[in-house]
């Protein structure tokens, strides 16, 4: 999925001409902490909240504020990985996409980004998660998947977690199938360390949930 995809056409870009109480609004009710700023169809950086609530004269345009403008943007070919570790690393509300000519686009929002997340991570999907501690060293997915397959399965998503100070790593993946048994002792007959498992019964309504009060969260 690519940047070009995750953009969120309700958001608008403010002009230089524009007053900082426009601006300000604008964040308001789309529940932003920056907004872009455009030149015709140049992209010339990010204004933070922050910065115009120190403008004494909201009345007064934002070239005149001479607010600070961070940089920051994706072109329209990176991938949602890379939007993802800006959006994070710079803790964004919202990141710029541009063209390969420099040119504006459109902007990526967290609550878009989080809705396309739960898509890739197949957060929505019916089936169960497997939790499996192991070496580093002896990590292979191609593996793990044929285990799986065998049972008549198919994995939906996967991450990798290692630990601290340590060689071992936590492989979680979701599976399409809720009843996991026969595969948790496939895990085991292999000599994997299966230390958490859940089947929808058990975690759906409550990962719904979650995932429910998450979304409710952000647009406060």
């Amino acid at each position: 999925m690519l940047a070009k995809d995750l953009i969120s056409e309700e958001i608008p870009a403010l002009k230089p001409s524009d007053s900082v109480e426009k601006a300000l609004g604008w964040m308001e009710e789309f529940k932003l902490t920056e907004i872009p700023l455009v030149v015709g169809s140049t992209y010339q950086g990010l204004i933070s909240e922050g910065d115009l609530l120190d403008v004494d004269d909201s009345s007064i345009s934002i070239k005149e504020a001479q607010a600070e403008r961070n940089r920051i943007f994706v072109t329209e070919y990176e991938h949602i990985y890379e939007v993802i570790g800006k959006m994070a690393g710079q803790q964004l509300s919202i990141l710029p996409v541009i063209s390969d000519d420099k040119q504006y686009i459109g902007a990526i929002c967290l609550n878009t980004l989080v809705e396309k997340i739960s898509n890739l991570g197949a957060m929505k999907d019916p089936g169960g998660i497997i939790t499996l501690e192991m070496n580093v060293n002896d990590y292979t997915l191609s593996e793990i998947s044929n285990i799986v397959e065998s049972n008549g399965a198919k994995i939906l998503s996967s991450y990798i977690a290692t630990h601290d100070d340590s060689n071992k790593m936590d492989v979680t993946i979701k599976i399409n199938r809720t009843d996991l048994s026969a595969i948790i002792q496939t895990f085991e007959r292999y000599n994997y360390a299966v230390v958490a498992s859940f089947h929808k019964s058990e975690m759906e309504d409550d990962m719904k949930r979650r995932y429910d009060a998450f979304l409710h969260y952000l647009n406060m």
